[in-house]
């Protein structure tokens, strides 16, 4: 797919410039992003493999968390490889339909991961503060209709939004200041007028950026209003502890994205932007698996109890 343009030239390809500041160091980053790479996949993927080996975890909670991680894998998948090779060689080309289909699914995986973070914290919610009311609330059906609600939200949102950009025309220079291609470079490098544009991302990342933030905080303060109520010391203890290890994730993840994409020009914040994204890119779905379900004793006893069998069939 290529693009006519106002001079008569023909857009195919941009340039992902990476992390020129830091590339005499490439071997060295290319070795940490691989190992967390391949850390965050394993993560992960052991989370997706063992709710679906295990009985014990056919519950919503878990439910859930596999779709999260789920996503997580695709996500890391969408932006990872390219990084690891421009640390490798340098600079490196992608196509201009590369480019857009890269943009879409990483803001449509994402979009996507931060409403289902909004129904895992509601489900949190109902299972801690509405406990006898859980199993009637949060059954197989609605668990099924609020994934299918996430991925039916985000598609034509953002699909809309990346075919808006799309459209813009390119002039030059064709260098994204980026290591994958988001769209708040790509509406910086266009020759159109792209204000209308530019407000229209900033609107609808804004809209499911905060609404997911407001659904989350609003459960989990509901969540630790209850935890203070219980009687027991230990118990109260325990439960803030991994209410606190969910919510520094959580900081974290919403903290770099709306960094990156709640403010309507964002020109000037296009390097600092590089290094918020690999928080979200790198850091978080490295912590996810580890925050969420591979501290969980439940978790670990399923993880032993699949290998044990695995070992057995061989």
């Amino acid at each position: 797919m290529s693009m006519e343009i106002r001079n008569g030239t023909t857009v195919q390809e941009f340039i992902l410039e990476g992390f020129p500041a830091i590339q005499h160091l490439g071997k060295i980053l290319f070795l940490v992003h691989l190992l967390a790479y391949l850390a965050s996949m394993a993560g992960n993927a052991v989370i997706v493999i063992i709710t679906c080996a295990d009985s014990r975890l056919h519950t919503p909670m878990y439910f859930f968390l596999s779709i999260f991680s789920f996503l997580e894998c695709c996500f890391i998948n969408a932006v990872i490889p390219k990084l690891l090779i421009i640390f490798l060689l340098g600079r490196q080309t992608i196509s201009f339909l590369a480019c857009f289909i890269q943009a879409f699914v990483f803001l449509f995986l994402g979009a996507a991961g931060f409403l289902l973070i909004a129904v895992m914290s509601l489900d949190r919610y109902v299972a801690i503060c509405k406990p006898l009311h859980y199993p009637t609330i949060v059954n197989l059906k609605t668990c099924f209709l609020l994934v299918t609600a996430c991925f039916a939200l985000a598609f034509p949102l953002i699909s809309g939004l990346v075919v808006k950009v799309s459209q813009l025309s390119f002039c030059g220079p064709h260098v994204i200041p980026h290591f994958f291609c988001d769209l708040s470079p790509l509406i910086h490098l266009s020759c159109s007028d792209s204000r209308s544009v530019e407000m229209l991302a900033f609107v609808l990342t804004s809209f499911i950026l905060l609404t997911s933030l407001l659904i989350t905080l609003t459960a989990y303060s509901n969540i630790v209003v209850t935890i203070l109520r219980l009687p027991s010391a230990r118990e109260k203890q325990k439960a803030f502890s991994t209410c606190s290890s969910h919510l520094i994730v959580l900081s974290l993840m919403y903290g770099s994205c709306v960094f990156i994409y709640v403010k309507p020009k964002q020109t000037n914040r296009l390097d600092s932007n590089r290094g918020a994204a690999l928080v979200t890119t790198v850091v978080t779905p490295l912590l996810n698996p580890v925050i969420y379900t591979l501290r969980n004793k439940l978790v670990h006893r399923a993880l032993r109890e699949t290998m044990c069998r695995m070992k057995i069939s061989r």
